[in-house]
């Protein structure tokens, strides 16, 4: 039963670490990247995903695949603008101005901070 207990907690912990990997970065972009408007472009054939294309500062043009999946509450449709913020150091690296996942990172940090907790009472607990 302890084996139970350990690999709840470090479930916990790998759910914990995401979100608060997933809320650093979203808060770092948001504060230091650099805003532009991204041309949405259709998905390469067998991807969901569809293609940012933009400009950075430097001139350069990159095309990456869009943060989000495509969703009925945020539909990228081909041809149309949207705003993104990407890293400077790391273009590639973009947040979706206004769809940002902060309470899905969140929801990660609380739920892995619960298992976290359970696998330590279970361990006492059963141990």
């Amino acid at each position: 039963m302890i084996v139970f207990a350990a690999l709840t907690s470090f479930g916990g912990l790998v759910a914990l670490l995401a979100g608060a990997y997933g809320l650093r970065q979203t808060r770092r972009i948001a504060a230091s990247g650099e805003a532009v408007t991204a041309l949405v472009k259709p998905p390469p054939q067998g991807a969901e995903r569809p293609l940012l294309q933009f400009e950075t500062l430097d001139g350069r043009v990159m095309e990456v695949s869009s943060p989000l999946a495509p969703s009925k509450r945020l539909p990228l449709e081909p041809g149309t603008e949207v705003r993104i913020a990407y890293d400077p150091a790391d273009p590639r690296d973009t947040l979706l101005l206004g769809s940002e996942r902060v309470r899905v990172d969140q929801g990660f940090v609380w739920a892995g901070a619960a298992l976290v907790v359970l696998g330590a009472v279970l361990a006492v607990t059963l141990g």
